[in-house]
């Protein structure tokens, strides 16, 4: 459930412009988590979320680049244990994960600053990657099998 609900916050902070830690509890309720203050300001800090400055002068959450230990092994953590299978068409990678954590691992993909990925595209369970070509597509599959096992990328 930690594992859903951390992935939840990582989605959501990327969708939404998400200001406080209030907030980001009422839209994980809306998502049909159980969540309180305490455990939501507990997620953020494991997360690592920092604030940054938007345009208008507000604030919002976002999760720092994999330069950060401790959310770049988040990260890992969320693509290893959120892809099911990994399979590739073409130049198109296709990414099967548990119901719920496609966006949470397309942020972890996105994470590894592949240069040959062109870009992703995530739905519930399921993750498109355009990659530069299918010779790319086929090392990129390699890598990730391995990554999903424990390799480093």
């Amino acid at each position: 459930m930690k594992i859903r609900r951390q992935s939840k916050i990582l989605e959501l902070i990327k969708e939404n412009e998400v200001e406080t830690q209030e907030m980001l509890a009422e839209l994980l309720v809306k998502e049909g988590f159980n969540v309180t203050q305490a455990t939501v300001s507990r997620d953020i800090r494991e997360l690592k979320l920092s604030k940054v400055s938007t345009g208008s002068g507000r604030q919002k959450y976002i999760a720092v680049a994999g330069s950060q230990s401790g959310v770049a092994e988040k990260f890992e953590r969320i693509f290893r244990e959120g892809v099911v299978t990994l399979d590739y068409a073409g130049n198109i990678i296709v990414i099967k994960t548990l119901t719920g954590m496609a966006m949470a691992v397309a942020a972890a993909l996105d994470s590894m600053d592949r240069s040959e990925i062109m870009g992703c595209i995530a739905g519930d369970d399921t993750i498109f990657c355009a990659v530069r070509s299918e010779q790319k597509a086929i090392e990129l599959i390699e890598d990730l099998r391995n990554y999903s096992r424990g390799s480093r990328v």
